[in-house]
């Protein structure tokens, strides 16, 4: 059975992807838009599982420290940029990488969360390449605390 984190994550991806899909499109929306129509869309069940506050924190977490997380992930993205990635793969990266920089979330976790993510939605190669930069992240933050 999925943990609350993990189906909190997964809903969190979902309306990152829906907002940088927005973004794209030059498409006008609220945050809070977007959360209440993805929430309107699952059953109550699920929905009791979310922890909303959690989903509000990786959100706005993405959306307002999004530069300095591209930055961070342009820094181990080989041959890549975070543009040239899918909409999802943006999202799972992102979301991952906020979490290692600005949270208490174990990092392990949030890296194997991300993984998870990736092999469900995104293909092999992207899959490794997000491990590797999200490992790459995590022993920098290592190597800095020591």
């Amino acid at each position: 059975m999925k943990t609350s984190r993990t189906i909190t994550r997964e809903k969190t991806m979902t309306i990152l992807y829906q907002i940088f899909l927005y973004n794209k499109n030059n498409i006008k929306y609220t945050i809070e838009e977007v959360i209440e129509e993805m929430l309107e869309d699952i059953e109550i069940e699920e929905r009791k599982r979310i922890d909303i506050e959690f989903l509000n924190l990786l959100i706005n977490g993405v959306l307002d420290n999004i530069d300095k997380i591209d930055e961070k992930a342009g820094k181990y993205l080989e041959n890549w940029n975070i543009e040239r990635l899918g909409l999802t793969d943006q999202a799972i990266i992102r979301m991952a990488i906020y979490e290692l920089m600005y949270t208490k979330t174990p990092p392990l976790v949030s890296i194997n969360e991300a993984i998870e993510l990736s092999k469900k939605y995104s293909d092999e190669k992207v899959s490794k390449m997000i491990n590797g930069v999200l490992d790459k992240i995590y022993h920098e933050r290592l190597d800095n605390e020591q």
